[in-house]
């Protein structure tokens, strides 16, 4: 008997709108974990770790770390080992956004950013931030921190950027975790497929 196939709950993105009426009401720290997410595609966790040193290029960022939710410390990346890491696109507002909190706020001697008492943005934190973003933002039905890793799925797969590149940005365990998650967003995909090959049937004629 073949087993049922696993349905995912529903993905709410949020829009553009959206996205800078919270980056107008959180505080500066829950903003730059945002800007990380909406930009680059972090987890949460990859966020609260970013670091100056992981800019390796004026548009690239080096993903090799999370704070991992339950120690409050570095840990590897999800699907990935000890060690390894992947590059992402770092759009010239993100990049800009690193640095002037680093201009007003500093870094710790490894080039965090975001830090609480133990040196890192801890989960606690981030509860009662978010807690705080979503009642002072609009209410969105099943809005959540993970939300705003999803916008930069429909903003790239939206603009026409190969799925294959960005299921390798956002760390996905397989293509197909992406595919299964966002191909609502590709609706003219088989449209255009039909035509294009629908001309090559015709050339063969």
């Amino acid at each position: 008997m073949q087993e049922p196939e696993y349905v995912r709950q529903r993905v709410v993105i949020p829009d553009l709108a959206y996205v800078r009426r919270a980056l107008a009401v959180a505080g500066e720290d829950l903003a730059l974990e945002i800007v990380m997410m909406v930009g680059c595609g972090l987890r949460n966790g990859e966020a609260r770790a970013v670091n100056v040193n992981n800019l390796v290029a004026d548009d690239v960022y080096r993903v090799h770390e999370q704070i991992h939710s339950n120690t409050h410390r570095p840990a590897k990346l999800k699907h990935r080992k000890v060690g390894e890491f992947r590059e992402v696109p770092l759009p010239r507002s993100v990049r800009e956004a690193i640095e002037r909190y680093e201009e007003k706020h500093g870094t710790t001697k490894e080039g965090y950013l975001l830090r609480g008492p133990s040196g890192y943005y801890t989960e606690p934190m981030e509860r009662r931030r978010v807690r705080a973003l979503l009642e002072k933002s609009p209410v969105v039905d099943g809005m959540g921190m993970y939300g705003f890793r999803h916008y930069f799925a429909s903003n790239a797969l939206g603009s026409g950027i190969p799925i294959t590149d960005v299921a390798e940005w956002m760390g996905h365990k397989s293509i197909e975790e992406t595919y299964r998650t966002y191909r609502h967003l590709m609706p003219g995909s088989i449209t255009k497929a039909a035509r294009v090959l629908d001309a090559g049937l015709w050339d063969a004629a």
